[in-house]
């Protein structure tokens, strides 16, 4: 059997000073997510989506963040997929961003509803062709006989287009996660790590800080 349980590594790259906590977590989030990106840390915007069938069965996956407001935070997929059918059927999802480099992790809990089509399409059609042809012919989550098949699906549909013009199919487009809670966590030594909670109350945030 593997041996695990001595891999462990001391935290100490960072601190979260509760004197300078800002009172919505968008702009933080923002400011964790650039440097991120500013240290070159490869797929800063990926997440662990977390959705829940209606018979309370959990499922995770990595997706790529596209944008965030005051709103939420945005990301794109198939419909039919399986985090699709079960968004549809139990809205409540989780996203957890984690940055072991910076030895800091954001999770975000909410609920998940449809972009409207514009931000749909205007996120579609700035994608590369290949990428769009993909979204059009893959079946995603549905069983298939091979990659082959996948493979030859996305040549014969690049072979039969006349010019780029894919359209983006009905059920392919994004989703906004709406944050109910938003907790930053920062790495700190001897496991005494920091954790700050945001609840939403209404419209306004309530900030607390947690035990690690």
């Amino acid at each position: 059997m593997m041996e695990l349980h001595d891999l462990r590594i001391n935290y100490g790259k960072g601190e979260i000073d509760d004197r300078n906590l800002p009172e919505s977590p968008f702009g933080w989030f923002g400011e964790w997510l650039a440097d991120a990106i500013s240290k070159g840390l490869p797929e800063a915007n990926a997440m662990v989506l977390s959705t829940v069938s209606d018979l309370g069965k959990p499922s995770s996956r990595i997706v790529l963040l596209k944008a965030f407001d005051e709103r939420g935070f945005l990301f794109f997929t198939n419909y039919s997929s399986r985090k699709g059918h079960n968004i549809t059927l139990n809205p409540a999802g989780s996203l957890l961003f984690f940055w072991p480099e910076l030895e800091r992790q954001v999770r975000v809990e909410g609920i998940i509803l449809k972009a409207d089509p514009v931000t749909s399409d205007e996120y579609f059609y700035s994608r590369p062709l290949e990428s769009r042809v993909s979204a059009a012919v893959s079946p995603q989550s549905a069983e298939v006989p091979s990659r082959i098949y996948l493979e030859k699906m996305h040549k014969d549909f690049l072979e039969s287009l006349k010019d780029d013009k894919v359209q983006r199919p009905d059920n392919w487009g994004g989703y906004w996660l709406f944050p109910e809670l938003v907790e930053f966590w920062q790495g700190r030594r001897n496991r005494l790590h920091d954790r700050i909670q945001y609840d939403r109350s209404d419209s306004e945030w309530k900030r607390c800080r947690l035990a690690p």
